[in-house]
């Protein structure tokens, strides 16, 4: 199998440099660890902001169901505290909104195949994770994402994760409008910002394109996003009313309104003052209590708007607020059939599309869920899927929060 640099040449022309710069300065910390000149911790909040976890299954001992036996790792480092080096890990693939075209969903049925145990798993957040992935293999892996526009960075750690929407946003019959562009905008706004570089805990953030029945579950993440208009001196006027502190784990809290509603030209910096406020004042020993709620919890729901709105009155201007505001990337799903009635069929066909095909609100076309148990794919299905969107639907497929794919 050929090695990163193998790749890096390979994949030159379609590499952004920067991220492909970021990947080669993670294969000099790979060897900086080896040669002892970086700690176990250091070394795990480093790879974790990639992506790679560092599973201790299988962590130098297993039972054979009659004994533990010693596992033989042919390499005596350590990639985390307690964990060997080579150990089998996970790779989570950072999917913003769950959706992936043809071309990527083939790509990682391929990774899956050659890297993995040929399991690709839907995560809680629209993610896909590769288990079983050696170490040595992950520059490699990660430079063939990056050639298709995907990465791992900050797929895991302490900071800001994969940003999630509804499944059926941009085709549901009912939302107020289509969340996927600021969704993105707030997705390459974060991205390695230098404001989500301390957090204590991790930062999650939803997107729902209407208020009831809000299936992107807005109210359980850090920051939720309610798709919102209001006539304003007599013009329409398209926001968000904005939650904050929502969160499960073993102290569940539902989010609370930060504001109303918020014109979509503000989200951007007022998800930064809340992240400069998370990042300072959020609690950095207790992991337990290292999350956004608690740190409302603390200072009262009204506190804690007081000092977002102190914080953007300091915060210096930045040019992206407005850049990527004014030049959403939108796209444009376009079918590949003229639309057509849906089809009879026997009973059991009749109940299958009673529970998994709804009604878009582009008239004659059908969203279709499909199930997927554990939201675990083969390869042979990760292929299939992507050759029927590729032929039959609009070019793009969505992994739904609830493990499954529409």
């Amino acid at each position: 199998m050929p090695d990163a640099k193998a790749w890096r040449e390979k994949l030159e022309k379609n590499l952004v440099p920067q991220i492909a710069d970021n990947i080669h300065h993670f294969e000099s910390q790979m060897e900086l660890k080896k040669m002892g000149k970086i700690s176990d911790t250091l070394f795990a909040e480093t790879r974790l902001r990639l992506g790679l976890y560092g599973q201790r299954y299988d962590n130098g001992h297993r039972f054979d169901g009659i004994q533990d036996r010693e596992i033989g790792f042919p390499n005596p480092y350590t990639k985390g505290p307690e964990t060997h080096w080579d150990a089998p890990g996970m790779v989570r693939i950072k999917i913003p909104k769950g959706e992936v075209s043809p071309d990527q969903i083939d790509l990682m049925a391929d990774l899956s195949e050659e890297y993995s145990d040929g399991v690709s798993h839907i995560s809680t957040r629209q993610d896909i994770q590769l288990h079983f992935i050696r170490l040595e293999d992950t520059p490699s892996l990660m430079l063939r994402l990056a050639a298709a526009g995907i990465t791992t960075q900050e797929a895991c750690g302490n900071s800001v994760r994969n940003v999630t929407t509804s499944p059926e946003t941009g085709v549901e019959q009912d939302e107020v409008f289509n969340v996927d562009p600021y969704a993105t905008a707030i997705f390459k706004f974060l991205l390695g910002h230098p404001d989500t570089m301390e957090f204590g805990r991790k930062f999650k953030i939803s997107f729902s394109g209407k208020e009831s029945n809000a299936s992107g579950l807005t109210n359980m993440n850090d920051m939720g996003f309610l798709a919102k208009k209001e006539t304003i001196d007599g013009k329409e006027v398209l926001g968000f009313k904005v939650l904050v502190g929502g969160g499960l784990g073993a102290v569940p809290h539902d989010a609370k309104v930060l504001y109303d509603f918020l014109p979509v030209e503000k989200i951007l910096p007022v998800t930064q003052a809340v992240c400069r406020i998370f990042s300072r004042l959020g609690e950095k020993k207790n992991r337990a209590l290292a999350r956004v709620k608690f740190l409302i919890a603390k200072l009262g729901l009204e506190t804690f708007k007081d000092m977002v709105e102190e914080e953007l009155k300091t915060m210096r201007h930045d040019p992206k607020w407005t850049e990527l505001i004014e030049n959403l990337e939108v796209t444009e799903e376009n079918p590949k059939a003229p639309a057509a009635s849906a089809p009879e069929g026997a009973d059991e066909f009749k109940s299958w599309m009673s529970y998994n095909v709804r009604e878009q609100k582009q008239q004659g076309y059908y969203l279709v869920t499909v199930q997927v148990p554990l939201g675990d794919l083969s390869p042979k299905q990760m292929r299939a899927i992507g050759e029927i969107s590729r032929t039959k639907a609009s070019d793009s497929v969505r992994f739904t929060v609830d493990q499954n794919l529409t």
